[in-house]
C-alpha cells in the first residue's frame, strides 16, 4: 500500500530562525513517494515559561525569554510563509503541497488568530494543545513534571483537550493527543495508557462528537489502543503527521502508521492525497 500524505511538518515561519528549509522537505517527501505534504507551522499565542534547567531550552529560545523566564511568541510571517509555499508549488508540480497551520491553544487566542487567518488560504488546520496553567504562567509538560504529580498532569491534559475540542471551530484536526507522553519522566514508571482510559475516552469522543480528525502523529508512535479507543468512541477518520522540523524526518515512521491504521479499520480514501476513513 503507498504511504500517506505528511499532513503536519514544520518550516518555522513563527520564529526568526528557520529550524527546516521547505525545498528540501519537499524533496525529501518526492523521494519516499509520498503523496502530498503540508507545512502546518506552528501560531502560537501562549505565553509559557521556560525554565533555566529544561532539556528543551536553546540558546535560541534563551534570546526570546524575558527577565522572568517568559516566552512570548514572534509574530507570524504569514505573507512570507504564503509565497514560500506557492515557491514550492512551482518547483514541485508532481507533490501535492498544502498550507496549514498548527494553532496552539485556539480555545484561549479566537480573536488572534482569526486576525491571522484574514490574511490567504490556508488548506490545513490542526489544533494543538502544548501548555497548562502552571504556578500563575502556563508550562509544557516537561516543565510540570518535576513539581506536580505526573498522572495529575496527563489528566489535567486531557481535560482540557475536551474544553478546546468543545469551544473552538477553527480547526479540523487535532493534533498529538498524547503529547504529554513525549516528555513522560523515566521515574513514573513506564506510560500505560490503560491508566488513563477514561479521560482518553471522554478526549476522543468529544473530538469524534465535534466532526474532526484525529491525527496518528509519528514522532513518538500513537500506542494502539489509543486509536483502538479512537475507534470504539465513533472517530471517522485519522491523518497522518511527522511532527518534522527537519527535512530528513518528513515521513518518518509512515509505515508503521499506516500498518497501525489499516489494522484498526482505516482505509485511504479515493485520493491518495485525502483523510483515511474508518470502514465497518
Amino acid at each position: 500500500m503507498p504511504l500517506p500524505p505528511d499532513l503536519h511538518v514544520h518550516s518555522e515561519f513563527s520564529w526568526d530562525t528557520p529550524v527546516g528549509d521547505m525545498e528540501q522537505s519537499c524533496a525529501r517527501a518526492v523521494e519516499l513517494g509520498l503523496p502530498a505534504i503540508a507545512f502546518t507551522e506552528h501560531l502560537d499565542h501562549t505565553v509559557w515559561r521556560i525554565d533555566a534547567d529544561s532539556p528543551y531550552r536553546s540558546d535560541h529560545l534563551a534570546a526570546l525569554l524575558d527577565a522572568d523566564g517568559l516566552l512570548t511568541p514572534p509574530p507570524f510571517d504569514a505573507a512570507g510563509y504564503l509565497a514560500a509555499v506557492e515557491r514550492c508549488r512551482e518547483r514541485f508540480p508532481q507533490l501535492r503541497i498544502h498550507s496549514g497551520l498548527e494553532l496552539g491553544e485556539p480555545h484561549r487566542h479566537a480573536g488572534q488568530i482569526a486576525r491571522v487567518l484574514a490574511a490567504g488560504r490556508f488548506d490545513r488546520l490542526l489544533g494543538s494543545l502544548h501548555t497548562l496553567p502552571d504556578q500563575g504562567a502556563f508550562a509544557e509538560p516537561w516543565g510540570i513534571y518535576p513539581h506536580r504529580d505526573a498522572d495529575e498532569v496527563v489528566r489535567a491534559y486531557l481535560a482540557d483537550v475536551v474544553t478546546m475540542v468543545s469551544t473552538s471551530e477553527l480547526f479540523s484536526v487535532l493534533a498529538h493527543i498524547d503529547y504529554p507522553v513525549r516528555s513522560w519522566p523515566a521515574g513514573a514508571g513506564p506510560f500505560d495508557p490503560a491508566r488513563f482510559e477514561e479521560e482518553f475516552r471522554w478526549a476522543l469522543r468529544a473530538t469524534a462528537q465535534s466532526g474532526r480528525a484525529l491525527e496518528v502523529n509519528t514522532r513518538l508512535p500513537l500506542h494502539a489502543t489509543v486509536l483502538t479507543w479512537w475507534h470504539q468512541e465513533g472517530g471517522d477518520a485519522i491523518t497522518f503527521g511527522s511532527d518534522a522540523h527537519l527535512p530528513a524526518l518528513v515521513g518518518h515512521g509512515f509505515r508503521e502508521a499506516a500498518d497501525l491504521a489499516e489494522a484498526h479499520g482505516f482505509r485511504p480514501g479515493l485520493n491518495p492525497y485525502d483523510l483515511w476513513r474508518r470502514v465497518d
